[in-house]
């Protein structure tokens, strides 16, 4: 398709700030001429009132279109769609969405809350911001929207970085090395 597919995905509620994601896209559409498609997966109590406000903004630009999908339940399913995933919350812990994003190859954008530097290789796997009070958001937004390439290598080096970080079998293995540890130390 000619559409960048840009996905946002958690409850609908004020914390996650799918306002204030909603106005970044309202600021980069009229300094791309690609065209784009929102799509908001999740629910909440504020899906009324975000809906209402993405309709308003998608009568305003023709290159911007809002797709409204609720709760994904294999969200691995939906994540290959996706060309870019965005964060903008107020506040996180662990931010497994961009973990699933990158492992699935898609290059994540993030305001810098919670641990999400610690969950993504800025520039490498994606880009993290320090808030959305100034532009620097929609202008690191807009060259992920306008460079295919760079969204490629992101793409490409997301898995790599998951799979060596945050894989289940690292996991495992790290478990089982902390209760070899523990229990070398017991007998001592």
């Amino acid at each position: 398709s000619d559409e960048v597919a840009i996905g946002i995905i958690g409850r609908l509620t004020a914390i996650k700030n799918h306002v204030g994601f909603l106005n970044k896209i309202k600021a980069l559409a009229p300094l791309t001429t690609k065209k784009m498609v929102v799509f908001v997966i999740g629910d909440g109590e504020l899906k009324n009132s975000i809906e209402t406000l993405a309709t308003s903004y998608e009568s305003e630009f023709v290159n911007v279109r809002f797709v409204f999908t609720s709760w994904i339940k294999s969200i691995d399913l939906a994540l290959p769609g996706l060309d870019i995933v965005a964060l903008t919350s107020f506040n996180e812990g662990t931010p497994v969405s961009l973990i699933e994003a990158q492992a699935a190859g898609v290059p994540v954008i993030s305001t810098n809350v919670g641990g999400v530097k610690d969950v993504l290789q800025h520039g490498e796997t994606g880009i993290v911001v320090e808030s959305l009070e100034d532009d620097s958001y929609e202008k690191e937004l807009l060259q992920l929207v306008d460079n295919k390439e760079k969204r490629l290598k992101m793409s490409q080096n997301g898995w790599n970085f998951v799979k060596d970080k945050f894989h289940y079998k690292r996991l495992c293995k790290d478990t089982e090395e902390l209760y070899k540890k523990l229990l070398e130390k017991k007998k001592k």
